[in-house]
């Protein structure tokens, strides 16, 4: 008893051939070719007595009659529609760039990608793809080197026309920030310097976005820090990927317990200790808003020497890396007349 087919799946492919059809139907083991028209198919496979996979030929546009080819007789014709192959056209990728160590997942949206058989850039082979539709692909970019790299994709109606590229960026390198520490309540500005620093998506105090940042240039950023406590290493996130941490250290505010003596005379000179807690970093003691000559002896003491100035109390403070201290009075006397 003859073969019969009953379905052709995909009923159409273009006219250079290579297309892939599944005939389903009955009786067709044994079968010795299948034809599309007068042509044999390049190639085909039995794989039951129900369905043969066969690879479509070159040929014209247009119908051409499928059938198969058995010793008990020639099968019912199914049709096989010859289309005239698009040339792919890729019109937009995206995202539209990524590191140069590859990776980066992107959409193609273009036409003519059904049956897309290579999609590269700059010449290098995507490391995976799926064509979604005749309109769409995913692919995975390989590695590249930092620059402009043109996507095409082949498919049987030839390579797309070098007009779409995807721009490989080199990874982020931080050199150094300053200051490199700041109170905890946040808002130190720090200078980022280093390298391919253009596009930073983000700037990452520890695992925290900066509360702000700007991009001065290719090798400049400004950041404004965040609350925190602790270690905070830097880093910045670029479509080239993640940099260096550089350091970032959170300084506790500073707080006053004692000044000893808490009393002295109008003329500057009196050695007055000051006892508190986070007193490391001192960069600054003021007796009523003047400066005074200090000494940094632990982070428990600094010693200080009083300003002169005019008979009465002031407030004594200390300006650290963590801010500044509530004030202790200090009380300045006038010397007894003669």
């Amino acid at each position: 008893m003859p073969p019969t087919i009953s379905t052709i799946n995909p009923t159409q492919g273009p006219t250079t051939g290579g297309t892939v059809v599944t005939l389903t139907g009955t009786g067709m083991t044994g079968t010795t070719a299948v034809r599309f028209g007068s042509t044999n198919a390049t190639s085909f496979t039995v794989n039951s007595a129900t369905q043969i996979t066969a690879v479509s030929p070159p040929r014209a546009a247009g119908a051409a009659a499928v059938t198969l080819i058995h010793p008990t007789g020639n099968s019912n014709s199914v049709t096989f529609t010859y289309v005239v192959a698009q040339v792919p056209q890729v019109t937009a990728v995206t995202p539209t760039n990524g590191p140069t160590a590859g990776g980066t997942t992107v959409i193609l949206t273009g036409t003519g990608f059904t049956g897309a058989t290579a999609v590269a850039f700059a010449g290098v082979p995507a490391t995976s793809f799926l064509v979604n539709s005749a309109t769409q692909i995913t692919a995975v970019t390989p590695a590249g080197a930092a620059g402009a790299a043109v996507v095409t994709v082949t498919a049987p109606g030839g390579t797309s026309a070098p007009d779409a590229f995807f721009f490989y960026a080199a990874p982020p390198v931080l050199l150094n920030g300053s200051p490199a520490q700041g109170p905890t309540t946040g808002g130190t500005t720090v200078t980022l310097n280093g390298s391919n620093l253009l596009n930073a998506g983000a700037v990452l105090f520890a695992s925290t976005n900066a509360a702000s940042f700007t991009v001065v240039s290719a090798t400049q950023i400004t950041a404004s820090a965040p609350p925190g406590t602790g270690s905070a290493p830097i880093t910045v996130v670029t479509p080239g990927g993640t940099s260096n941490p550089v350091a970032f250290a959170y300084v506790p505010a500073p707080t006053l317990s004692a000044l000893v003596p808490s009393t002295g005379p109008t003329s500057a000179g009196t050695v007055v200790t000051l006892t508190g807690a986070n007193l490391a970093t001192t960069s600054a003691v003021t007796f009523g808003g003047t400066a005074a000559s200090f000494t940094v002896v632990s982070d428990v003491q600094v010693t200080a020497v009083a300003p002169s100035g005019t008979p009465g109390p002031v407030t004594v403070s200390v300006t650290t890396a963590g801010g500044t201290s509530p004030g202790l009075p200090y009380t300045r006397t006038a010397m007894p007349g003669i």
